[in-house]
């Protein structure tokens, strides 16, 4: 029950972000929608720890802030790739064991290599990542990284 009245108070802030207008009429719409979209998601059984990963609590919150710190730098560090007149890439695949247990921080370590420019996961596993570089270094990065660390820090296993 925590799940579905925190489900409904997310979606209720996010329309009222996305929103900007606060009418009695559009906040009102704003409160039946999100009652709407909450009772659904509990009909689909999908408001669960998966669906709406509660316990991430504030680690989620550090974790994404430093995750856009590293966005930024990796942005930079491909856009001088590019300008760069011999165009300096070494495209790699490495393998690696990631440390996360659950299903939720397997799915947040593989999408934050995929955010992070110049890497993308290509297979994800509990047992191994696949990971594409535009650089020997950018994939070499992922392997026993401070991002695996962090995620594993998120989740609540370390």
């Amino acid at each position: 029950m925590i799940r579905s009245f925190s489900l409904f108070v997310f979606l209720y802030l996010f329309w009222l972000l996305l929103s900007g207008f606060f009418t009695p009429f559009l906040m009102t719409a704003g409160v039946g929608c999100a009652l709407a979209v909450t009772w659904f998601a509990r009909r689909m059984h999908v408001v669960d720890a998966e669906g709406h990963p509660i316990q991430l609590g504030t680690h989620a919150l550090f974790y994404w802030g430093w995750l856009f710190k590293e966005v930024l730098k990796s942005g930079w560090d491909v856009s001088k790739i590019i300008v760069h007149p011999k165009l300096p890439i070494s495209p790699t695949l490495v393998r690696f064991r990631p440390s996360q247990k659950t299903e939720v921080g397997l799915v947040l370590h593989a999408n934050s290599i995929t955010l992070t420019p110049g890497t993308i996961t290509i297979e994800a596993h509990a047992q191994e990542f696949l990971v594409h570089g535009l650089t020997r270094a950018a994939a070499q990065a992922t392997v026993d990284s401070e991002m695996d660390q962090r995620v594993s820090w998120c989740e609540g296993k370390a």
